[in-house]
Order: C-alpha cells, then sequence, then structure tokens
C-alpha cells in the first residue's frame, strides 16, 4: 500500500516522490516498493504509464533506479542521514544505474504521414518507457538550478527529500516541522535539568 506521505507530498517532482517511496515513522521504516502491487498502484497514482503491465523484474528496475537517485541525492544535499541512505550503494554505482535508465530514453525523429514526429525507441513498453523518462527527470533535477533546492528533511527520523520551495520551509512536512521543534525544546529543557 502506498504511503500517506504519497498525500501529502503530491506537489513534489516525480524523481522525489520515487524517492520517497521509502519512508519512515514511529514503528520504523517502510518501503512503497516492496511488492508488484505497490510499483503499481504508485504508478497509477502519480500518472506514469505501464502499471498494468509491470512485473518482477519492473519492481527490482525501479527500485535499483530509486536507490541510485536516493544516493545521488545525498550526495547533492550532504545528507549523511544512515537511514535515508541505506542499501543504496556508492555514488559511481548509483550514477552508472541512473545514466543506464536514462539513455534508453533517447527519442528518434521518424515521418508520422505527412510529418514527422518523436517516438521513443522502438517497441518500448510502457514500464521502460516511464522509468526512462524518469531517470531523465531526476538527471534533470541534480543538475537544474533544482539541485540547489532539493533538501534532506531534518525532521528526527525522516528520511525523506523535498524541493525547498519557500525560503522558510525547513523539513519535508508540518509534521517534520512540529517534530523537529518539540525536539528541540526537550533537548533544552533536558539540558537546563541536567546542569
Amino acid at each position: 500500500m502506498c504511503s500517506e506521505i504519497a498525500d501529502l507530498l503530491p506537489d513534489e517532482p516525480l524523481p522525489v516522490r520515487l524517492m520517497n517511496t521509502v519512508w519512515a515513522d514511529r514503528h520504523g521504516r517502510h518501503d512503497d516498493l516492496e511488492t508488484v502491487d505497490g510499483l503499481r498502484e504508485w504508478l497509477r497514482r502519480t500518472g506514469l504509464a505501464g502499471a498494468d503491465e509491470a512485473g518482477p523484474d519492473d519492481l527490482a528496475a525501479f527500485r535499483r533506479l530509486r536507490d541510485a537517485a536516493r544516493r545521488i541525492a545525498a550526495h547533492v544535499t550532504g545528507d549523511e542521514r544512515p537511514a535515508a541512505t541505506a542499501g543504496s550503494g556508492e555514488l559511481a554505482s548509483a550514477l552508472a544505474d541512473l545514466n543506464a535508465d536514462a539513455a534508453s530514453c533517447a527519442p528518434a525523429l521518424v515521418p508520422d504521414g505527412g510529418g514527422l514526429a518523436l517516438r521513443w525507441h522502438p517497441g518500448p513498453r510502457e514500464t521502460d518507457r516511464s522509468r526512462a523518462e524518469l531517470a531523465l527527470a531526476a538527471a534533470r533535477l541534480f543538475t537544474d538550478e533544482e539541485a540547489g533546492l532539493l533538501r534532506a528533511c531534518g525532521g528526527p527520523g525522516c528520511v525523506l527529500y523535498y524541493l525547498k520551495d519557500h525560503p522558510r520551509r525547513g523539513w519535508c512536512s508540518a509534521g517534520c516541522g512540529n517534530r523537529a521543534r518539540v525536539a528541540r525544546h526537550y533537548d533544552r529543557h533536558r539540558a537546563r535539568r541536567d546542569r
């Protein structure tokens, strides 16, 4: 089942939403892409094509892309949260995984009736095309001006990423902001009490 987080952060770019299919709450770390059904539901919720044809190989491929994007995001944001990057591997391998998916996104200009049309590589499966488009969007996210806006949430225990679209935004959600403020409050009072 897709997380409640997907409903809380629907305005984030698709690559960020993919990275945020790993999330945490007080019960532990969760993964919306644990099963093929989870992938199908996520594809439907995001409007990406191929939900009905997604299978185990697609699940493995989307998870690999997600893990690569999380590792690259950790590098771009300076994120050192161990829970956020667990299992993501080294940066070079993450770049290779993302680039392999993005490279399969190359369209070709072909004759179409009396004009020309842009077509994806011959005979792409919908899930392959969606994954390739997502990889290309992630590559753009990490290199465009938005890369400077990408942040790792500082909320206690949070493993999500978000785009800082407002100067005062410091967390992925209001809930994480509240938890961070409460944690600071308790830390200040504990420090006074321990003196």
